[in-house]
């Protein structure tokens, strides 16, 4: 291999526009979910006795799981993480619209980060079920951006990013345009232990 061979090979790769894209959305709808759970946290400081608007029903409430201690892990509300960090994708997604090209340390840098974000929303999933029993609408909004934010971006990063050998490259090259089937067996977890903790959850809605 030539050094002119060699150093087109380790070059930072251009990313597809669908992922940029999808960094974007599910970005936005992230921030939008932290941001009105931090919203309902400011409504419930200043009247504890407030009704929030996220509080549908015995099943569906946010006030149970926002005034939890698992709603504030680390000593402060968690939907200020939300609001943190959910910049990333859209900084990141927009970025590759305009052109940019990142080093490898950046995407594994920000696959840490989509990693902690996904095992931080699966144990407030558990938390949540099993724990407090409730289920908070924005929570499962931020879940719901999270799970396909965190697979796309894993497979993406492993496909191009990551300076694979090339049988593993191309194998998940070719699991990229599959990720949608991972993505829908996580929800379809995630659904099924909700249904199954919450039998009457939608009777209740649909009633």
């Amino acid at each position: 291999m030539t050094s002119t061979n060699a150093a087109t090979s380790t070059a930072p790769a251009r990313q597809p526009v669908a992922i940029a894209i999808l960094f974007i959305i599910t970005g936005l709808v992230g921030l939008f979910g932290a941001f009105q759970l931090t919203i309902e946290r400011f409504a419930l400081i200043a009247n504890p006795e407030v009704p929030l608007s996220c509080d549908i029903n015995p099943f569906v409430s946010c006030g149970p799981v926002i005034q939890s201690w698992q709603g504030s892990l680390f000593g402060f509300p968690n939907p200020l993480i939300g609001l943190m960090t959910f910049t990333a994708p859209v900084f990141v997604g927009v970025a590759i619209l305009a052109g940019a090209r990142f080093p490898r340390w950046f995407w594994a840098l920000y696959n840490v980060g989509l990693l902690g974000a996904i095992v931080f929303i699966h144990w407030l999933m558990t938390q949540t079920v099993f724990v407090i029993g409730t289920l908070c609408p924005y929570c499962m909004l931020v879940w719901l951006v999270t799970i396909p934010l965190f697979w796309y971006g894993t497979v993406n990063n492993l496909a191009r990013n990551f300076g694979l050998s090339g049988s593993a490259q191309h194998f998940f090259q070719r699991l990229l345009p599959w990720t949608w089937v991972i993505v829908a067996i996580d929800y379809a977890v995630i659904i099924g232990i909700i249904l199954n903790n919450f039998p009457l959850l939608l009777t209740v809605l649909f009633s």
